[in-house]
């Protein structure tokens, strides 16, 4: 990888992983679009790890609170809504776990093609608008029930699919259900913790068995914990901030101008 590389997919992944435009198909497409070699697997553990990184950073004093009252929970203290709220991650997590781990290797043979993301990158980019648009939205962390949980959770399976995004699906169903923006955006920010480190740990897993460790360049893995773990902490912060300003809409235009520039790319090729 040239330098270049390690900057450009290291930013990408922080910007997208947490932005509702999906960070896997931004990934895939400099190899399929620009002809770069293939990242590697150490470098893809090193951008989630820059990931995870920045995301119990930002929310570290949120994170200490629920698991004080989560692990208060389990020996008999009162419950509260923090406890709750570790729950709520914890059930919503095991849908997309179990759907990763039984269905990665057929999604990756079979899902992977530019066409494929083109559309998923349009058509949720088009129900996230509408999530955001025509229901009523005025509820809070504290509102969730299990029923909106397990939904959440199904439906973020579907961000194995790449182009669907995980931040972007999980957002759009707690709009659905009637969550204001902020409380769908931190839930599934939340949300994120346990799936990046399932997908750490499985990659890392995957690194740990082969020969990709030995071969790797620690410089360029370095720079990528690095870079991703700033870019993406900055995104968390400014899109919080600007969420409730600017809504969903100019996602949608971008996803929409990207998966139209990805289905001219099919028929031109």
């Amino acid at each position: 990888m040239f330098w270049y590389h390690v900057v450009f997919l290291a930013l990408i992944q922080g910007l997208t992983e947490f932005l509702p435009v999906s960070s896997s198909a931004h990934l895939i497409l400099p190899s399929h679009i620009l002809a770069w070699p293939d990242q590697g697997l150490a470098f893809d553990v090193a951008v989630h790890v820059g990931t995870l990184i920045a995301v119990v950073s930002y929310f570290w004093s949120d994170i200490f609170s629920i698991l004080k009252d989560w692990v208060g929970s389990l020996t008999g203290s009162a419950k509260t809504d923090n406890s709750r709220l570790g729950w709520w991650v914890i059930y919503a997590s095991v849908p997309a776990m179990i759907a990763g781990a039984t269905l990665n290797g057929l999604i990756e043979n079979n899902l992977r093609s530019i066409e494929v993301i083109a559309y998923s990158t349009i058509g949720f980019g088009v129900l996230l608008w509408l999530s955001d648009q025509f229901f009523s939205k005025s509820k809070k962390l504290e509102d969730l029930k299990l029923s909106n949980v397990v939904t959440i959770g199904i439906v973020q399976a579907l961000a194995l699919v790449p182009g669907t995004s995980r931040s972007g699906i999980t957002m759009t169903a707690a709009r659905f259900m009637g969550f204001d923006r902020d409380s769908a955006a931190r839930f599934s920010f939340l949300l994120s913790i346990p799936i990046i480190l399932a997908a750490g740990a499985f990659k890392g897993i995957e690194l740990l068995s082969g020969d990709a460790l030995h071969a790797a360049n620690w410089n360029i893995i370095f720079w990528g914990v690095v870079l991703s773990a700033l870019s993406a902490y900055l995104c968390i912060h400014l899109f919080l901030k600007w969420l409730n300003q600017i809504g969903f809409l100019p996602f949608m235009l971008y996803r929409l101008a990207l998966g139209g520039f990805l289905l001219w790319l099919v028929k031109v090729s």
